[in-house]
């Protein structure tokens, strides 16, 4: 069973923009923070920027005016708006989603997104 599905990545060229989603299956419940983790060739998954259930949120510094989180409580969605995307922003992008009394961790399959001329 999927429970996080992504979409929204792709090919864009330097100063272009994306806009990811991530729907979470309704079997998730209760859920706290969402976010989104990227990877990029040869280096180690880092945090992008998290969003807890009352909105607030939190962009690592090298997104810091150029990329949005946000979420739809109502529709289990979480976003992540990407602007003047950089080549240093080619990664595979990851949802993650923490919830319950327990604090489950969810992830997704990873959405492409490639910044290039």
């Amino acid at each position: 069973q999927v429970l996080l599905v992504e979409s929204g990545g792709g090919l864009v060229q330097p100063g272009g923009s994306l806009r990811l989603s991530c729907a979470a299956s309704d079997s998730i419940s209760s859920i706290n923070a969402m976010g989104w983790y990227r990877q990029a060739p040869g280096k180690q998954r880092e945090l992008v920027a998290i969003i807890a259930s009352d909105g607030s949120a939190y962009h690592v510094d090298s997104v810091k005016g150029r990329f949005i989180i946000s979420r739809d409580n109502a529709k289990n969605t979480v976003y992540l708006q990407m602007n003047s995307l950089k080549p240093e922003d080619t990664a595979i992008y990851y949802c993650h989603v923490v919830a319950g009394p327990a604090n489950a961790n969810y992830w997704g399959q990873g959405t492409r997104v490639t910044v290039s001329s």
